[in-house]
């Protein structure tokens, strides 16, 4: 319990069951689409993606492949890496908007075949920001006492979403899941903040317009490709970095910390552009935010966990370190989570 600041940092409550994360896990499509191979499908090019996007490359998932195939996977060597079987959780939460089905949701789907027979099961969908409001609502669930072990997923399949010949959104995304087990732990550790927002008026900023109840999907939808992915790149961009650092400082004045504090930035990995802006306008050295954004493109609600995944793999989280997760994206949403690490 830290002395009650004076430049707007409030001391955070010291009774308050905390959870942490206790095992990670992650899952990628085998096949590698490169800049190179996007060049044979479209008008582009490996210097003009790489210098717009920082992307190299990206994973595709088959079209026998699944969000929940991924999903899967993930969640498995989640619970492996926390020593947890699948019957000890008590909800599985999937972040996703590229489900199995239009419903039920795809949590189910992996509760099935998981075999957690015990778990409760639902999906979130908030796109990008989806994983980051999945340890919020996880950690709401522990500290209410109404769950023990909840598992989160990140995972999307959005190339089955994407315009193939729209070169301003076929060369940003890339398939994937994350996954990771949260349970109690030490009041001092775990999830000490998150801040969650949303503004409805940039709906159209980043979105599938066809295929819902509005617009239901007719052979004249399909023609228009209106059940495919569209951006306003240039709209999400500045979205992004205005919001971003925003959100991070709300964050951290509630979980009362420092930005000086934090050992590593994940973020979710849309542009590096986007990355390296928001890491300029906190004055972070590159060494502290994380970056894969160049092995796997945009992959939405799975970007933060998988790096999560590879930032404790490559060894640059160690227990007590302060880890900021971060999401943007479609709605348009944010979300921010201040983690003091458990393990």
């Amino acid at each position: 319990m830290t002395d009650k600041p004076t430049d707007g940092y409030a001391a955070p409550v010291s009774d308050v069951l905390h959870a942490g994360i206790f095992g990670l896990g992650m899952c990628v499509p085998d096949c590698i689409l490169t800049n190179d191979d996007l060049a044979r499908i479209v008008d582009t090019n490996d210097a003009w993606i790489t210098s717009r996007t920082g992307i190299r490359e990206r994973r595709v998932a088959d079209a026998e492949t699944a969000t929940s195939d991924l999903a899967v996977v993930a969640a498995q060597r989640a619970l492996a890496d926390a020593g947890l079987a699948a019957s000890d959780l008590d909800l599985i939460l999937c972040a996703t908007t590229s489900g199995d089905y239009i419903w039920p949701a795809t949590a189910c789907v992996v509760q099935e075949r998981l075999g957690a027979k015990r778990a409760a099961a639902f999906d979130l969908a908030a796109a990008c920001s989806g994983f980051c409001y999945g340890l919020a609502t996880a950690a709401g669930f522990i500290q209410s006492g109404a769950m023990q072990r909840v598992l989160v997923i990140g995972a999307d399949t959005l190339t089955k979403q994407v315009n193939w010949q729209d070169r301003a959104t076929c060369i940003l995304f890339g398939d994937g899941a994350g996954a990771a087990v949260l349970a109690p732990c030490d009041a001092d550790e775990g999830l000490l903040a998150s801040t969650l927002g949303a503004d409805g008026s940039g709906i159209e900023s980043v979105w599938i317009p066809g295929g819902g109840t509005r617009t239901p999907t007719t052979p004249e939808t399909l023609e228009q490709k209106l059940n495919c992915l569209t951006m306003r790149g240039q709209e999400v961009y500045r979205f992004a970095v205005q919001i971003v650092p925003e959100v991070i400082q709300e964050a951290l004045k509630r979980a009362c910390v420092r930005p000086d504090d934090i050992r590593l930035l994940v973020l979710h990995q849309a542009n590096i552009r986007i990355i390296n802006a928001v890491a300029e306008r906190l004055g972070m050295a590159e060494e502290r935010v994380f970056v894969n954004v160049d092995r796997y493109g945009n992959t939405s609600a799975a970007s933060v966990p998988i790096a999560l995944t590879e930032a404790v793999q490559q060894g640059r989280i160690q227990k007590g370190d302060i880890v900021v997760t971060v999401g943007f994206g479609a709605g348009l949403t944010w979300a921010a989570n201040v983690i003091r690490w458990n393990r």
